[in-house]
């Protein structure tokens, strides 16, 4: 069990249940697990560039990250159905925790200029969805092996059912929000 988790069981959870006044256990939200998404444009000519991202999100991740392919042919951008064009990862339980934990206490704060991060990323479920714009700030990348800084999506997808309830619930597992 990692701090997190342990920090969400013992603190977090009878928080969420006296301030929403949760009659059962199992209506206090939880998070159910964290999806990674990495979409590279200019893959689907740059073999390399996708090779290069599933390694680094898998060390990231701790998990094989897989690559994302186009559903549909489109000339304009020169891609034809089937081509990579990305890669995605989704952490459950013991892994998630390990990923939201090192998110939150060492990959947020190595932000340049890093003032919170907003909370407009609310989708009217209680999913959160987070964009990041280098990858490299993640302790476990190697500055020398990379070659292109790469753009991540980060979605946390929660059991609350208003974007009220999870925001409290990130916010009390130390979600850094801006004021």
């Amino acid at each position: 069990m990692t701090n997190l988790e342990k920090i969400y069981r013992e603190k977090v959870a009878p928080e969420l249940a006296k301030e929403f006044q949760y009659k059962c256990v199992m209506e206090v939200p939880r998070i159910t697990y964290v999806s990674l998404n990495m979409g590279l444009g200019e893959g689907s000519q740059n073999n390399k560039l996708i090779q290069d991202s599933v390694r680094d999100l898998t060390l990231i991740a701790g998990q094989k990250a897989v690559v994302t392919r186009a559903k549909k042919s489109i000339a304009a951008f020169k891609l034809r159905e089937g081509m990579p064009v990305g890669c995605r990862v989704s952490l459950r339980r013991d892994r998630m925790w390990a990923f939201l934990e090192k998110l939150i206490l060492i990959a947020l704060p190595r932000v340049r200029d890093f003032r919170g991060i907003p909370d407009r990323g609310f989708d009217g479920r209680g999913n959160y969805t987070l964009g990041i714009k280098e990858h490299t700030i993640f302790p476990e990348i190697e500055m020398d092996k990379v070659e292109k800084a790469v753009g991540m999506n980060i979605s946390i997808v929660t059991t609350a059912k208003t974007d009220k309830e999870a925001k409290m619930l990130l916010k009390l597992l130390g979600m850094p929000f801006r004021k």
